[in-house]
């Protein structure tokens, strides 16, 4: 109770509360706006906050941070481009549901399942952070290789009746990512003696290249249509009724958002990926999955959402930032000569107390907000396509540029564009590409720092939690392979029932052709001997 108390204490100040209000709304609004993102406002914040208190500053990060998956739902679901790349899943379920004419649903539902996310997270981290941060010392770089590449797979095998084309698409982000200098001896891979191609291809480049400007050719070159708005009972207040008829899909989601997010260098996407097949797997309607499927905008904002928070763990309790945001929240503990690490859980608690209760107070703020904010927001989809187009084209290209102030980024992101808009008038996915990206880098590091101390191809797996990661793969591989032939050999089963069904019909035919014949040749027979016992009677 002591360690709360001071907790709230040092909440309980005015800068902090502005700063957690500041963060919340302006998170929302930054990941609301395709081809900004929390990085880049992050990144242009990030010297603003070294003259502030270590909390006042980490709040605002943390407030944007944590909001922007909020903000990066609206323009997913309405208008099917992500604000943030880890929304992109988001659009598989959401935008089905803007299209049959239920905006207001699917943003309610994704509000409700991203809070619940978040608040599960910290709940979590709250009560077990000191057992999290002694269980964050078993994944090395063995372990986190086999994690990203179980994502990687979990990714390729949800794209049902697309596997191939998906794995070849992460093969594809994967190549991407090499491309530039390698990270070990700094050698060049793949320029061709181009100097913008040494410092390779940013990330963000890439997903605002494949969603945003994809999204902006689609909607200049379609025509304006009005969409319906559909009234719904419950209003803005439903999703929070309907997430609570799927408790196991919530549930099971934030608990691999917070898992995940534990593991530097895996975050949202692995998180999403696997909570979505999972509740692909284990749902009653699997197939409306990527239609408007409930489940699935559930399953993939809980997890997202569920990320951020749990992501603090191995920066507070290790030093060890996992992705390029909590590197820059690395930077302001540094200023204030604040050092993570076990001693920061020891000596320091009621700062990193302090800190999750920011989190959670940040969800519910962010709640509240969108809520009541939903009314206004879904206007957006009366926006004519192509104004709304010009204006994603503009933002998107002000975003890239805002990077490196790089005109060499714009084109790239050009050419990622069309790359999009091809693959989207194929109906192929895009997210492959994103993941294999993102992944890709984390398993090459990790597999060269994990191979130092191979001899034998069984030391690989040699440790519990790389043996489990192991068997997780090897399961998962085998359950699609079974899949895959029994799909097959029900494919088979229905071609050969055609064939035998197109025999049989056949045969009915052929005996009801002999019937007819029989039949009018009796018919003919007894007319011709009609018509001869007639002239037997004339003569």
């Amino acid at each position: 109770m002591d360690l709360l108390l001071s907790a709230l204490d040092i909440l309980m100040r005015w800068d902090v509360a502005l700063a957690l209000l500041t963060g919340s709304v302006g998170g929302v609004l930054i990941g609301a706006i395709p081809g900004v993102g929390p990085a880049v406002a992050i990144a242009i914040l990030l010297p603003a906050t070294f003259s502030m208190d270590p909390i006042v500053g980490l709040t605002v990060l943390l407030g944007i941070y944590g909001s922007s998956m909020y903000g990066g739902a609206i323009p997913a679901i309405l208008i099917n481009t992500p604000g943030t790349a880890v929304n992109a899943l988001t659009t598989y379920d959401g935008y089905p549901m803007t299209a049959r004419g239920e905006p207001r649903r699917a943003l309610s539902l994704a509000y409700s399942a991203s809070f619940f996310g978040g608040i599960f997270s910290v709940i979590c981290l709250i009560l077990f952070a000191p057992v999290l941060a002694r269980v964050a010392p078993y994944f090395g770089s063995r372990e986190i290789f086999l994690a990203a590449l179980l994502g990687i797979i979990l990714m390729v095998v949800a794209h049902r009746g697309q596997t191939l084309i998906a794995g070849a698409l992460a093969a594809f982000g994967i190549f991407i990512q090499s491309i530039g200098l390698e990270p070990v001896k700094y050698t060049s891979r793949y320029t061709f003696d181009q100097p913008f191609l040494s410092g390779g291809i940013n990330l963000i480049v890439v997903v605002l290249g494949l969603f945003a400007l994809s999204q902006a050719f689609v909607l200049l070159t379609s025509e304006d249509e009005k969409i319906r708005m559909t009234r719904l009972r419950g209003g803005m207040f439903q999703g929070l009724r309907e997430l609570a008829r799927h408790p196991r899909v919530a549930t099971v989601s934030a608990s691999f958002g917070v898992v995940m997010g534990m593991i530097p260098g895996v975050g949202e996407f692995t998180a999403q990926f696997m909570s979505y097949t999972y509740a692909q797997r284990s749902s009653k309607r699997p197939q409306d999955f990527g239609n408007g499927s409930s489940e699935g905008l559930i399953a993939a904002e809980t997890a997202n959402n569920a990320v951020p928070a749990a992501a603090m763990v191995p920066l507070l309790a290790l030093g060890i930032p996992g992705e390029a945001l909590t590197a820059m929240m690395l930077s302001v503990f540094y200023v204030h000569n604040v050092v993570p690490g076990p001693g920061l859980f020891q000596n320091q608690m009621d700062f990193v107390v302090a800190l999750y209760l920011a989190l959670l107070i940040l969800n519910v703020l962010v709640l509240v907000f969108l809520l009541f904010a939903t009314r206004s927001l879904i206007q957006v989809v009366r926006i004519p396509n192509r104004f709304l187009g010009v204006c994603i084209l503009t933002l998107s290209f002000v975003g890239v540029y805002s990077l490196r102030n790089s005109a060499t980024d714009c084109v790239m992101a050009a050419l990622f564009g069309v790359l999009g808009y091809i693959l989207k008038r194929l109906s192929m996915p895009s997210v492959p590409i994103i993941l294999g990206m993102v992944l890709g880098g984390i398993m090459e590091v990790k597999l060269r720092a994990g191979m130092a101390r191979v001899k034998e191809p069984l030391d690989f797996i040699d440790r519990p939690v790389a043996f489990l990661l192991f068997l997780a793969i090897v399961l998962v591989l085998i359950g699609h392979f079974r899949r895959v032939l029994r799909e097959r050999a029900e494919i088979k089963a229905a071609e050969r029932g055609a064939l035998k069904s197109g025999h049989r019909f056949g045969q009915m035919l052929g005996r009801r052709r002999g019937r007819f014949v029989r039949d009018r040749f009796k018919l003919v027979r007894a007319r011709h001997a009609k018509r001869l016992r007639a002239l037997k009677d004339l003569f």
